[in-house]
């Protein structure tokens, strides 16, 4: 099975601290890496990680708050002094375009590779990217502003072959793209083995689910059903709750709340308010309810199984 891993850069929220740094996350699956938020400080923590900095094909922003977008210029001057030539995909609100292209004209008016932006309809769930191995696709959010999560699906792979059965039978390799394909074998006495007996099934697709900045959505886990691994945002306990709904966020129960409705196998959770010094309570607030969650911090490499 090919990695698919996420790497958390960032898992604070909007008041900086010196625990955490602002939202961000790699997401490296079969091959392709692709960030999500870019806050303050993301291209430090992407230099502290063994992802190769010039792999990054795209960056997907959930909203256009500081604390998801404020390092983005700072990464794209970056891979200009690195010599990058390959185009960098940004795939944001249509807000962010004005922005982007006044401090590109400012900053990086001169650069050597091609910053493609696609607008993002933040209140739709649709694919907005996809390649021979995965789609991205939007999930729409509640928060104070347009806001989406995103869903890192891999596409589904073929069968393995059963390489004994291959040597036993003497199917020749120009044959094994078919049978993996699904056909039959006929031997040299006209026999036909049955494909079945010459495969074992693929390797079942993952998906990661990405919620960012949001208040608790009913319905949202319809969208995400039996993900392997959910990151939710928990900004906030239970005991403020009227703070959760005051700005649009969400407490780590009702985070673990989600989970549990997805079906999803493992929660991880994020973007804590800077008044924790000790995000402990978050987390045994969301194992009460979803036992499988993990608390995000920078660093953390979790496996999407």
């Amino acid at each position: 099975m090919e990695p698919f891993k996420v790497h958390v850069l960032g898992c604070g929220s909007a008041k900086p601290t010196t625990r955490h740094y602002a939202s961000s996350q790699v997401v490296e699956v079969r091959g392709r890496v692709f960030m999500v938020d870019c806050g303050e400080g993301t291209q430090i923590q992407l230099r502290r990680t063994k992802v190769r900095f010039t792999r990054l094909k795209a960056v997907f922003i959930s909203h256009l708050h500081g604390d998801h977008c404020f390092g983005l210029i700072g990464l794209i001057c970056s891979f200009a002094l690195s010599g990058r030539k390959v185009p960098l995909h940004i795939y944001a609100p249509v807000a962010l375009k004005r922005l982007l292209d006044d401090m590109l004209a400012m900053f990086a008016a001169n650069l050597e590779f091609e910053v493609a932006f696609h607008p993002v309809d933040t209140t739709v769930a649709q694919v907005i990217y996809e390649d021979s191995a995965v789609t991205v696709s939007t999930l729409p959010l509640q928060h104070r502003i347009p806001c989406c999560g995103y869903l890192f699906r891999e596409k589904p792979t073929l069968p393995h072959i059963r390489r004994d059965m291959i040597d036993f039978y003497h199917i020749p390799m120009t044959k094994i793209m078919d049978i993996k394909m699904g056909a039959d074998w006929t031997d040299e006495d006209g026999n036909v083995v049955d494909n079945s007996r010459l495969v074992v099934a693929a390797d079942p697709s993952r998906a990661f689910a990405y919620c960012s900045d949001t208040r608790y959505i009913l319905e949202l886990h319809q969208l995400i059903e039996g993900v392997n691994l959910l990151y939710h945002e928990s900004t906030y306990d239970e005991c403020h709750k009227d703070l959760a709904e005051a700005y649009c966020h969400s407490t780590a129960a009702e985070a673990a709340k989600v989970a549990l409705q997805a079906k999803a196998h493992h929660l991880l959770l994020g973007h804590y308010s800077s008044r924790y010094n000790d995000e402990s309570l978050l987390l045994e607030e969301a194992r009460r309810i979803f036992p499988n969650t993990t608390l995000a911090q920078e660093g953390l490499v979790v496996d999407v199984v």
